[in-house]
């Protein structure tokens, strides 16, 4: 055994259990709260008929305008064959359209519908009252500190960096 490796005694083991002190404790509980945060809002989506990954899209689209698949994969952390899939989805319901892209005979733009941008606001209306359910065992700021540390360890250069 070399000198710099501790034994496998002194590591701490994951057990995913609160106090967990190994080395994923941090991704573990992040993957929890994310399954748990995910599936509140797919609760909310769903009486809308759309899932989270068309809601990551249409965000996308009011957040940029007008955006190619390719861009919009990368937004999303998505694949190409993915992406369409999505993009086809959302055409089919209305909620968004394929448009040529000037210069580009091969490229398409994505754009949200104004049946888009309606379904968009009532989503956020639908997952009020549930998004409350998600940190109602916070404290007075707490909610609010840890959406500060969630977008500082997502946007490790900055939210705009």
């Amino acid at each position: 055994m070399t000198a710099d490796v501790p034994p496998a005694s002194a590591v701490p083991r994951a057990t995913g259990r609160p106090g967990d002190s190994s080395p994923f404790a941090l991704g573990l509980l992040l993957r929890r709260a994310h399954a748990h945060a995910a599936s509140v809002m797919t609760e909310a989506l769903r009486p809308l008929g759309i899932e989270l990954r068309h809601f990551a899209v249409m965000m996308e689209l009011v957040d940029r305008g007008p955006t190619v698949q390719r861009d919009l994969a990368n937004a999303t952390g998505s694949d190409k064959a993915g992406i369409m899939r999505v993009v086809d989805d959302l055409e089919r319901k209305g909620l968004a359209v394929r448009r040529a892209v000037p210069g580009d005979r091969r490229a398409r733009a994505v754009e949200i519908t104004p049946e888009g941008l309606e379904l968009f606001g009532a989503a956020h209306v639908a997952a009020e009252p549930l998004a409350a359910r998600l940190v109602t065992g916070l404290g007075p700021g707490e909610s609010e500190q840890l959406m500060d540390l969630l977008n500082r360890l997502a946007e490790p250069n900055g939210v705009d960096g």
